[in-house]
């Protein structure tokens, strides 16, 4: 087994002189950051009194669990020999937020368009799916389902 480590910072920019005086007197704006990569604004979703040109915790969980989905599935099909030449995912989730302030997630779908390059890898582009599922390492760190509806075409050259 091998263990990968991963240091962020977040640095809280929301101060706007008072500090967390009271519930209206801060911005929950912040940055996150990873040394040597830009800097990341976010803050809280509006529904909580964020920023919401700013990306928010639930967008980037969202995003992570899309990305490596396809990840995995871009290096599964690599080894299987199917040739994806475009993939988009305009992913959904749905979080639950409960009577005392606190939440989780309930359901994430991922609807993948894959383009392929030959008609007769659409099946198995579609199966792929199902076992980039089983790799993803953010997706076997969660609680709730995970769907997938993939949309595959083929498009020559």
């Amino acid at each position: 087994m091998k263990n990968h480590h991963y240091k962020t910072t977040i640095s809280w920019t929301g101060n706007k002189g008072t500090g967390t005086s009271s519930y209206r007197a801060f911005e929950r704006a912040h940055e996150i950051s990873v040394e040597g990569k830009p800097t990341i604004p976010a803050s809280s979703d509006p529904s909580f009194r964020g920023d919401p040109a700013r990306y928010n915790p639930e967008e980037l969980f969202l995003a992570s669990l899309s990305s490596c989905h396809m990840l995995w599935y871009l290096h599964l099909c690599s080894e299987a020999g199917v040739v994806v030449i475009e993939y988009t995912d305009h992913a959904t989730g749905t979080m639950v937020e409960e009577a005392n302030g606190g939440g989780h997630f309930s359901e994430v779908v991922l609807y993948p368009n894959v383009v392929v390059s030959d008609a007769a890898m659409i099946d198995k582009a579609n199966e792929l799916h199902h076992t980039a599922n089983q790799f993803c390492f953010i997706a076997n760190s969660c609680n709730f389902p995970i769907l997938h509806k993939p949309s595959t075409r083929f498009s020559g050259f």
